[in-house]
């Protein structure tokens, strides 16, 4: 392909094959009557959706269904606590939890005799006059997607399905009507700023890489090293739609004027990994990367470069340092990579989720991504919700939002009627929100307010049963382990941390250990070399700011109220309970609980390991723990 009249006769001829995955069932694709829609990203590949795939196309095969059903393997659908997900449309019907032994009774039940298997839809969708499309329900009604839009709706492996949905159209559009001073003023109207996790404005950091264009090689990285604990926002893109990924990184490469292009992704995604190359191979072979993209005499590639799960490497100076070869570690700054960055040449580094935006920012106008948002925090975010919430999945909801709307009617709220905690946002780097802040808009600017920060989008949700205390030490012991060492106050200053969080949890601290623990901590941020460093302390500076009577109880009291902390925690049996039937002798695997059969059992605390098996194993509810 070399014209964009090429361009659209592709989209033209495959945007009605697209366009039949609809509420409307307006559209038809020539004989093709219903696609079914399989996720094959990895949260549903790991319960056998790709064999659920195959098993379909099968049956549809032996039943002579094959050319008026199609089968389309997508990226993640979100809504990933409920996988494996099949939607069928034009309806969208949601089936959840489909098993390989399902698929049969889904192709004679509802796809040859047009009812839907009940017992498999989404139960939600369900209704007394019919069985509702997916997008009404909670998990999606709210959201707005944008970096996702493609994501659990396209083929990610046929670049033609991306051309059917306006794909490359935004990278025509630059090369053949916009000057790279229009394209940067289009990015900062629309006030898009970095996912990543800084928030720097977008167009500003294309801004400063534009100078001396076509005299200085220049390179243009994508950040696909999505380190955070419980993220996955940037794989989902990766794997449901890697050409938006490519089209935004030419883009910018036109900006700045850069005919290179990197992205630096975990070796860990292999899916991912496997349909970037996929995609590479389709693009290089549709002339939309490569030599003299549309005929315009602009060149553009990208290569890729698998990193090895070092979370140090999500710097953006690291990165460039990985990219080279070297033992990613950061290097201080200025100057900055757009002015020194790759190879010492001009670079910008944008994520994942920066770059999912651009096409439609193009396409659609500032104006249109502008109206998106708060004031300061313009458009969509996408977040990975998990932790204590019904919902676990993949959300793309307006800046503004606030967490309760999250958690409670997009997440479905906390299993099992307990009470909000909680939540996680930034993760190693960011902080604990405290139920005094359920209602906070989330932003950029209020979330740093109230000590927390976007980071690249990871939520965790905690339930009354989290011991915060616990909280702080799982994210320090990460950040010890991912230090790269280089730097003094981030190599001694997250181990010193982490050491009086154990004594905290041991029952060994005083009080002088929380003004240790402030004092080390403001240490680290003034001194640390890169962001890593500066911001470990966050979530033990958060936690003991909003949770500080968790802090006393295990120092003062001795007692952990969550009851987590081992240390702290002591087992006794009731003996107006216990009705002596010795399962919880048999199950111990200390011999700490001695006892009569018929008769009350005891333990002994000084041989008690304090694993908690007795509970399990008690019919009766006559242990405690305290």
């Amino acid at each position: 392909m070399r014209s964009l009249e090429e361009l659209n006769a592709i989209r033209d001829k495959v945007k009605d094959h697209v366009g039949l995955r609809t509420e409307s069932g307006q559209t038809k694709d020539g004989e093709v009557r219903a696609h079914v829609l399989v996720c094959a990203g990895t949260g549903c590949t790991s319960s056998n959706s790709l064999q659920i795939a195959d098993k379909l196309e099968e049956e549809l095969k032996a039943g002579g269904l094959d050319k008026e059903i199609h089968v389309v393997r997508t990226g993640c659908h979100g809504l990933c606590a409920l996988g494996p997900i099949m939607i069928v449309y034009p309806e969208a019907v949601f089936y959840s939890m489909v098993t390989v032994d399902d698929v049969h009774e889904i192709v004679e039940e509802h796809l040859k005799n047009g009812r839907p298997v009940t017992r498999l839809v989404y139960d939600e969708t369900i209704t007394e006059s019919g069985i509702k499309s997916m997008h009404e329900t909670n998990f999606y009604k709210k959201q707005h997607r944008v970096a996702l839009r493609n994501c659990g709706l396209i083929n990610p492996e046929d670049i033609e399905e991306y051309i059917g949905r306006d794909g490359y159209q935004a990278l025509a559009k630059v090369l053949k009507e916009m000057s790279p001073e229009d394209v940067v003023k289009c990015i900062l109207d629309s006030g898009l700023r970095g996912r990543g996790g800084g928030g720097f404005p977008t167009g500003r950091k294309w801004q400063l890489a534009m100078g001396n264009r076509g005299n200085v090689q220049k390179y243009v990285c994508c950040n696909a090293d999505e380190g955070d604990p419980g993220a996955f926002m940037d794989r989902s893109v990766l794997e449901g739609d890697p050409h938006v990924v490519f089209e935004a990184m030419a883009i910018a490469g036109y900006v700045i004027g850069a005919n290179q292009g990197y992205i630096y992704v975990r070796a860990e995604y292999p899916i991912a990994v496997n349909r970037l190359n996929i995609a590479l191979k389709q693009a290089r072979e549709y002339g939309l990367l490569g030599k003299d993209i549309f005929g315009t005499g602009f060149d553009f590639d990208i290569d890729l470069r698998l990193g090895a799960g070092a979370f140090v490497c999500g710097e953006e100076t690291a990165l460039m340092t990985s990219i080279e070869g070297n033992r990613g570690e950061p290097h201080p700054r200025p100057p900055f990579p757009a002015v020194k960055g790759l190879w010492e040449k001009p670079t910008i580094l944008n994520n994942v989720e920066t770059y999912a935006n651009i096409p439609q920012i193009i396409l659609q106008g500032a104006d249109w991504f502008a109206s998106m948002g708060t004031e300061k925090s313009k458009g969509t975010k996408v977040f990975a919700l998990g932790g204590k919430v019904k919902n676990v999945g993949l959300v793309e909801i307006p800046m503004g939002t606030t967490l309760r709307e999250i958690v409670e009617e997009i997440g479905g709220g906390i299993p099992g009627g307990k009470k909000f905690k909680a939540a996680q946002t930034g993760g190693p780097s960011g902080g604990c929100i405290s139920a005094d802040n359920y209602d906070i808009p989330i932003d950029y600017d209020n979330l740093v307010a109230i000590g927390s920060m976007m980071g690249s989008g990871g939520l965790i949700v905690m339930d009354e049963e989290t011991c915060m205390v616990d909280i702080a030490k799982f994210f320090l012991e990460f950040t010890v382990d991912e230090s790269c060492g280089k730097c003094t106050p981030c190599r001694i200053g997250t181990t010193r941390l982490l050491e009086l969080l154990n004594k905290i949890t041991e029952g060994r601290a005083t009080m002088e250990d929380l003004d240790k623990i402030e004092e080390i901590a403001s240490y680290m941020k003034q001194n640390a070399l890169c962001a890593l460093g500066q911001t470990a302390a966050n979530p033990v500076l958060s936690t003991l700011s909003n949770f500080r009577d968790e802090y006393i109880a295990h120092i003062q009291d001795k007692k952990c109220p969550a009851g987590v902390c081992k240390s702290l925690l002591s087992y006794t049996i009731d003996p107006e309970k216990c009705k002596g039937c010795t399962m919880c002798a048999k199950n111990c695997p200390a011999g700490a609980i001695t006892g009569e059969k018929k008769k009350p059992h005891e333990i002994d605390p000084s041989k008690c390991v304090k694993c908690g098996v007795c509970m399990t194993k008690c019919k009766f509810d006559a242990i405690e723990k305290k």
